[in-house]
């Protein structure tokens, strides 16, 4: 079933996606060639504690995965997708890096990501940022009552296909509110006027992730958690938490 949001609701969440916002520009900031994935992870738990807000990850465990998410931050490097694992790994010149992080402040969550480049970036890898980007404010625009869900897929997939980029099966967006998973499924690809009518007090996790390589495919890493690329391609992710009201969208991680 889901859960629509009353307009105090809708403020309850802002305040956790306020904490989401704040932890992904601090980690962003100490982001910087020679720095583990591990001191990022740092970085987010101390903003959650000045705030004293919650982690939306840290020991979640999904039916697919081997072990609980150990970390508050996924931090996705390269060719991993999404739900990389932070550890000891000390980012290079030019690696791209994909965060993403939730926060739950009194029960209600916020969830959001960003992708970057440290040190020199290639222009291809900025380019899949830009679009990633692109593709994500595309969907923000359609997130409006009496549209459909299908629309928010479309303009994400349409401009994906167009760049050439490649878009992993079955993994896409979701709703979100008193849990950081709830429905429905939002797709990042499918076609316009289809699926489930978007209505005032709903709100979406919007997420598109694409691969430079063009493949949908990707693999599973051996923790259970990461996913790959199966070409070896970067990827990029990115996301906002955005409730559906009668005044147009509002994007609560902002």
């Amino acid at each position: 079933m889901i859960e629509l949001k009353t307009p105090a609701e809708l403020d309850a969440m802002r305040a956790a996606g306020k904490v989401v916002s704040a932890a992904l520009a601090a980690v962003r900031e100490a982001a910087a060639v020679g720095v583990r994935l591990l001191d990022l992870d740092e970085v987010a738990r101390a903003v959650l504690a000045e705030h004293g807000a919650k982690s939306s990850f840290l020991d979640y465990h999904p039916h697919f995965a081997p072990t609980p998410f150990p970390a508050v931050i996924c931090a996705s490097v390269n060719d991993v997708i999404v739900h990389g694992i932070p550890d000891g790994y000390r980012l290079g010149d030019g690696d791209l890096v994909s965060v993403d992080f939730g926060a739950n402040i009194d029960g209600w969550h916020g969830d959001s990501a960003v992708s970057f480049v440290v040190g020199e970036a290639d222009p291809a890898d900025l380019d899949l940022i830009r679009t990633t980007n692109e593709a994500l404010q595309a969907a923000v625009r359609v997130a409006v009552p009496g549209r459909r869900l299908g629309d928010i897929a479309h303009a994400i997939g349409a401009i994906g296909r167009a760049a050439g980029y490649g878009i992993p099966e079955d993994f896409g967006g979701h709703g979100i509110g008193r849990a950081m998973h709830e429905p429905p499924s939002v797709p990042n690809d499918g076609d316009p006027g289809r699926g489930m009518t978007l209505r005032a007090g709903m709100v979406l996790a919007i997420e598109p992730m694409f691969h430079a390589g063009g493949k949908d495919s990707y693999r599973v890493a051996p923790d259970g958690w990461a996913l790959r690329t199966t070409d070896g391609s970067r990827a990029a992710h990115t996301e906002h938490t955005v409730a559906i009201t009668g005044d147009g969208p509002r994007i609560l991680t902002a």
